[in-house]
């Protein structure tokens, strides 16, 4: 049923539904077959962890990158619940309703795979005095989530270079939990305010600046300590064009001593590849398109819009074409066909 679900979300370009999936296959799966699959236990990443596996072992090289980042389901019509909340959205400033799920997104190549995920829960409810409403929260930060994920790879026994993540992640509890406890090297950027020290004696002394107030050349890795991390970081400092011609700047930082600032930019630029994936998810594998109700059919859904992703995903190393190629083609082929049909019919011609 998983296979025929994901084809069925590859293949859709409106609402996917129980009724839409059985209509399409003439019945021969029926309605309540379907809601009986997305009623089943809510799948985990050990589920898609059984999925992806394969594909990744052909693709794997230790020269991969770990990315780990979020993103929002939007379900503006759909009643709240521990799933269904709400959201702020840094990219639409401003919040949003919806699924916020985090995942672990293995690049390599060409190739980019969720190879873990996990979904906020907002189980608790609480009285916001301030605002006079009623409001939920998750017993467990994102952060939290963040570092299981990372677990869930390692033990996964995942190759992987470097771990890259933009500065929402880039506490410093996150550097010592990725340096220090699962010995791996990263690259994050950090936000223009974090405090910085240049030399290891004003480190240990507290003489720390705002990053942004440092007098450094751009695009060369100059050593620096940071904040509460006990440990010695590279940083870059990029400075680029907005597209309203103003200037912009951001600070990398790494734990690998051996880089230069070229590398270093060069590897965490393969941080857009997640980007691209949560597009690919919403467009290409209907992410949004389910008028799900529960949170286990709502969660089993998602679970489904990856599997459909990494599916097209493995189509593109087998045809070497992007998945936004592939699913026109699928949409060019569905407009040819409901053409031929209505030529079938032979509509009543227009009258001069």
């Amino acid at each position: 049923m998983l296979d025929l679900y994901t084809d069925y979300l590859l293949a859709s370009f409106g609402p996917t539904t129980a009724t839409g999936l059985s209509r399409l296959l003439d019945g021969e799966v029926s309605h309540d077959q379907v809601t009986r699959f997305l009623s089943e236990r809510l799948k985990t990443s050990a589920d898609l962890w059984r999925i992806v596996k394969p594909l990744l072992r052909q693709v794997e090289s230790p020269q991969g990158v770990l990315i780990i980042d979020d993103s929002i389901e939007e379900k503006p019509y759909t009643d709240e619940n521990e799933q269904v909340a709400w959201y702020f959205d840094a990219a639409k400033n401003r919040s949003v309703k919806g699924i916020n799920f985090l995942t672990a997104f293995y690049q390599v190549g060409e190739v980019g795979l969720p190879v873990a995920f996990d979904m906020v829960s907002k189980t608790e409810t609480y009285f916001d005095a301030k605002k006079q409403v009623t409001k939920r929260r998750s017993q467990q930060t994102k952060n939290a989530l963040y570092r299981r994920l990372l677990q869930i790879c390692v033990h996964n026994q995942l190759p992987f270079r470097f771990v890259l993540n933009d500065s929402w992640y880039a506490s410093a509890d996150n550097m010592k939990f990725v340096h220090l406890d699962l010995k791996k090297d990263f690259i994050f950027a950090i936000k223009e305010n974090r405090k910085v020290a240049l030399r290891q004696g004003k480190q240990k002394g507290g003489h720390f600046q705002a990053v942004n107030r440092l007098a450094i050349p751009e695009d060369t890795a100059q050593q620096i300590w940071l904040e509460d991390v006990p440990f010695a970081l590279l940083l870059v400092k990029q400075v680029f064009k907005n597209e309203d011609g103003s200037s912009g700047s951001r600070y990398l930082v790494s734990s690998d001593l051996t880089l230069e600032a070229e590398p270093m930019t060069e590897l965490f630029q393969r941080r857009w590849s997640v980007e691209v994936y949560h597009k690919s998810l919403k467009q290409n594998a209907s992410l949004e398109k389910s008028p799900t109700k529960r949170e286990t059919t709502q969660g089993n859904h998602l679970f489904a819009s990856l599997c459909a992703y990494i599916k097209l995903e493995g189509l593109k190393v087998k045809t070497k074409t992007s998945p936004f190629a592939l699913k026109s083609k699928i949409y060019i082929s569905a407009l040819k066909s409901a053409y031929a049909e209505l030529v079938k019919l032979n509509p009543q011609p227009l009258a001069a």
